[in-house]
């Protein structure tokens, strides 16, 4: 059922603010196209917290970006010009191929304070859709079907899953759903993907007689079709087809290492254009990064 399970290792994005990284890992580069996987907090949002706790403006290239909350709201500032709120059940998808600056702020949880909860993922674009122009788009939460079944509500976040289809725009065939599953209940995983994982965000589940806790993400065999909670969970589903080889530096990813080390030039030298907001602030490349080889087809 179970082919690797991989731990989140917390990673601090400056002041307060931490993540649970998950993808990439060592053993595991991907999953379908999912090449970043984040766990945001849960972390309380004191009123007035400084700025370094924002995320300041920051490059991609060859990806897009998928921010989902459980709770709390993050607003979004980018190089196209949008600036709006992310919001529990909502999605931000951000593509950007050729290449895209933005921030994300803690606004709401500066002006009154939050508890913000979620998960941004990155999903590598496939070759022929790499240098595509850039885009974003926000997704309501009605865009995005639900359903009910026993002791199980879903939310598909991208994708054709559990019979529907979501009408968040991809590059590639994937799924994407949220799960909040009672304690006792049993959910089915999508099958028909090439690869496919869980993750669990909130509580614990038994898949193929092994317990999985919070930060814990499983890969999975074509065998594996459902999960039981433990008790009250969250689980995010995820996959699809692979991509292909990928190479990652810093917040670029491209299937050239030849192409990431041109976007680190073009940062450096300052060819990218920022946010409005942000034209003073911004992330600096950080010059120990270095390319990771593919360790994933």
């Amino acid at each position: 059922m179970i082919e690797t399970i991989i731990d989140q290792r917390r990673r601090s994005l400056g002041g307060i603010l931490e993540v649970g990284r998950v993808l990439p890992a060592a053993k595991q580069l991907m999953v379908g196209p999912f090449i970043f996987f984040d766990h945001i907090g849960p972390i309380d949002i004191p009123v007035g917290i400084d700025r370094s706790a924002d995320t300041r403006a920051h490059p991609h290239i060859g990806l897009s970006t998928v921010t989902y909350l459980f709770s709390g709201e993050m607003m979004h500032r980018d190089s196209l010009g949008y600036a709006l709120p992310v919001r529990p059940q909502e999605v931000n998808w951000m593509t950007a191929g050729s290449g895209i600056t933005h921030s994300e702020r803690l606004e709401k949880g500066r002006a009154v304070g939050d508890r913000l909860h979620g998960i941004q993922a990155w999903v590598a674009l496939p070759n022929e859709f790499e240098e595509t122009a850039p885009a974003f788009t926000h997704y309501e939460s009605e865009d995005m079907p639900f359903w009910d079944e026993v002791g199980v509500r879903g939310h598909l976040i991208a994708g054709s899953a559990y019979g529907l289809t979501s009408k968040t725009q991809t590059h590639s065939p994937l799924f994407y759903a949220h799960l909040d599953v009672q304690a006792g209940a049993t959910a089915e995983i999508p099958g028909g993907y090439g690869e496919r994982a869980i993750y669990v965000a909130i509580g614990s589940v038994e898949l193929g007689g092994q317990t999985l806790g919070v930060g814990q993400m499983a890969v999975l065999n074509a065998q594996a079709s459902s999960l039981k909670a433990i008790e009250p969970s969250t689980v995010m589903v995820l996959g699809g087809e692979p991509v292909g080889e990928r190479y990652l530096l810093w917040n670029f990813v491209s299937s050239s290492p030849e192409r990431l080390r041109a976007a680190a030039e073009d940062w450096k030298a300052g060819r990218m254009k920022l946010p409005d907001a942000d034209d003073e602030e911004f992330t600096p490349f950080p010059e120990t990064a270095r390319i990771t080889p593919p360790v994933a087809a």
